[in-house]
């Protein structure tokens, strides 16, 4: 058999779709010859490599495309002992193994500002894109922004498009601002779309009973609410705001 030289079986991989693994090819072999690696184990080698590699640049884009507000931070770094009550380490453990996702169960976060809503969305969030998820984060007031604009807009109609194909929703910051009742029709048009397809993340400072105030029509509220609520995860959170008890760490930020 005629010898091949590096280039040309790059180019073999290349055209049968082993292009993540063309990097490091020289050395995985050096290290199969170094090792007297047998065929078999080296063709394992090479495709676990590959695979690695495909991976990691599919959560790459996935991170890319939730949109996460800048120096996102993880679960980890969530101390339940801030709170006075709400979530348990335990309950926060549970909710790590994303099998909610699976099964297409909502999660609210329900209290004040500062006690970690958002926080908790995030690294939730995080967790779903190295599992492999596909996630998208929007605040409220930005959701129903896009949702106005996505027929003349091509970016709003984009980032609709991959939301309505996203394997988790987080829609934060819920109850800050009052949406008009076009756009709670919309929005409920939204969530009915998803609902038993798709897991959704809400967090609000605003009582169940007062989501009326904030969509403007009652009747309305409830049906969305028996949707939400359906198959759903809620945990009110209760303590002083993280911010106040730890102003140092606020201002060190970046």
């Amino acid at each position: 058999m005629e010898k091949r030289t590096l280039e040309q079986t790059k180019a073999s991989l290349t055209g049968v779709g082993f292009k993540h693994v063309i990097p490091v090819l020289s050395e995985l072999i050096n290290a199969a010859e170094e090792q007297k690696l047998s065929y078999r184990e080296f063709l394992n080698l090479l495709v676990e490599n590959e695979l690695t590699a495909r991976n990691e640049k599919h959560r790459r884009r996935n991170l890319s495309g939730a949109h996460f507000p800048p120096n996102p931070r993880t679960l980890d770094e969530f101390d339940t002992r801030e709170l006075e009550s709400g979530i348990t380490s335990t309950q926060l453990y549970q909710l790590k193994d994303l099998n909610w996702i699976d099964a297409h169960v909502n999660i609210l976060f329900l209290g004040p500002p500062g006690v970690g809503k958002s926080m908790l969305a995030i690294g939730l969030g995080l967790e779903a894109v190295n599992a492999g998820y596909s996630v998208c984060f929007e605040r409220m007031a930005s959701l129903v922004d896009i949702i106005d604009t996505a027929r003349v807009s091509r970016a709003s109609n984009f980032r609709l498009k991959r939301i309505r194909k996203a394997d988790l929703i987080i829609i934060d910051e819920i109850g800050f601002t009052p949406i008009k009742k076009d756009q709670a029709n919309s929005f409920f048009n939204l969530v009915s779309e998803m609902y038993e397809k798709t897991s959704i993340i809400f967090t609000t400072n605003k009582e169940i009973g007062q989501w009326a105030e904030v969509m403007g029509d009652p009747v309305l509220t409830t049906a969305l609410l028996d949707r939400i609520l359906h198959h759903s995860k809620c945990f009110s959170l209760r303590g002083e705001s993280y911010r106040i008890k730890h102003p140092q760490e606020e201002l060190q930020k970046p």
